[in-house]
């Protein structure tokens, strides 16, 4: 496995800090690895680091809540005569009342690691409970650059294609069939939908569920709202209300499974109401959804895209101009870019469709058009980057 250094990088100054150090992200996204990997540097140093993975049904049984973990510890540290214990804890929201014994654990001259695959690690109620002495970080399945070098590691090519239709899992690399790719990319899909969530939040109308996640993650990149979904189940003969669909929503959310962001129109000055624009955490989550091989590669792109833009820390907002919308209005470091993104600009049509909403948009910002295409069609004004030549590049 490859040394994630883009995370590890944000964390180490962080090493000997009493801060909660919270590492989140989709479920097999590498948090355990680079949990790994950061355990292994401090080991290196020779201090003294304690692990518990909460997915072992053993560890679980072992120390199930808050009161157990604490006394496990604390005995740990008498037995080994321990000052200071770097504490690595894996998947910890299997554990009840973790969050009181991470709080009490900190106070006890402990340096906390922590993982999980659920953002209501970062919710109100806990963080409100930790005071503001944790440092969080999100986990993405691997990006481009990253492919390349594992795929390298394993001797192996992986092309822009394959990364568009399949994504970014790490294990999914380690598999040479396509047949057990996919199986395993099902499985994980299975797993986020039934373990994370129909069993955790005791999901009662599971079928309903299913449909709306299985519409939701083959339906990214584009401007949705709870009704249009609402009207979709109606089409399709299945009743669920805007309420149950906006619950449902949030759950994938809370598993990382997608991202919403919300539209903006300079014309209001504000955010679009009840509208959001929907991506994917991995592009597989809408391939594996697909029939016949007739994968989503105009979708998949704009979501990559936004994927990568994402890992290397832009905000990002859609913007909807008088002339059409721009994907992404991209900020970082107090600089700002428009960027428009097309699967391909070669017909004339879908040229002047992608320019004319350039053109109504300020002049504040850089204009960043990315297509798959080979020909440069850079203007005074707009600058085109070819996708592969992004996806290699650091910054835009």
């Amino acid at each position: 496995m490859i040394k994630r250094e883009h995370y590890i990088e944000k964390l180490r100054p962080f090493y000997d800090s009493d801060l909660i150090k919270i590492i989140t992200g989709i479920r097999r996204s590498g948090k355990s690895v680079i949990l790994s990997q950061i355990m292994a540097e401090i080991e290196n140093e020779g201090k003294d680091v304690l692990y518990f993975n909460f997915e072992d049904d053993l560890t679980l049984e072992r120390t199930p809540d808050a009161a157990s973990l604490i006394h496990y510890v604390d005995n740990y540290r008498k037995q080994h005569n321990i000052r200071k214990l770097y504490l690595f804890f894996d998947e910890i929201q299997e554990v009840e009342g973790w969050a009181s014994a991470c709080k009490t654990l900190r106070l006890r001259d402990n340096s906390l690691f922590i993982t999980g695959s659920n953002s209501k690690l970062l919710s109100q109620e806990y963080t409100t409970e930790f005071s503001g002495r944790y440092i969080s970080l999100r986990v993405q399945p691997f990006i481009y650059r990253e492919i390349t070098e594992y795929a390298e590691a394993l001797g192996r090519e992986v092309s822009t294609l394959d990364y568009l239709i399949w994504g970014g899992f790490p294990k999914r690399f380690e598999f040479e069939t396509p047949a057990a790719r996919e199986a395993y990319l099902n499985e994980l899909n299975k797993s986020i939908i039934q373990n994370d969530l129909i069993v955790r939040y005791n999901i009662q109308n599971t079928e309903l569920f299913r449909r709306v996640a299985n519409y939701v993650l083959k339906s990214n990149s584009r401007i949705f709202s709870a009704r249009s979904i609402e009207s979709y189940l109606k089409n399709e003969h299945v009743d669920g209300s805007i309420n149950t669909i906006i619950k449902y929503l949030g759950y994938l959310e809370e598993a990382y499974a997608i991202d919403r962001i919300r539209p903006f129109s300079p014309k209001t000055k504000a955010e679009l109401a009840y509208s959001f624009k929907l991506y994917d955490t991995d592009v597989s989550l809408n391939s594996i959804h697909v029939k016949d091989g007739r994968y989503d590669l105009t979708h998949n792109f704009e979501n990559i895209i936004y994927n990568e833009l994402i890992y290397r820390d832009y905000k990002l907002e859609v913007y909807n101009g008088e002339r059409g919308e721009i994907d992404f209005v991209a900020t970082k470091n107090g600089k700002k870019y428009y960027v428009q993104v097309a699967y391909s600009v070669a017909e004339d049509k879908a040229y002047q469709r992608e320019m004319d909403a350039f053109g109504a948009a300020p002049n504040d910002a850089q204009k960043i058009l990315i297509t798959n295409d080979q020909i440069d069609y850079s203007t005074s004004i707009v600058k085109h980057l070819r996708f592969e030549d992004f996806l290699l590049s650091d910054d835009l």
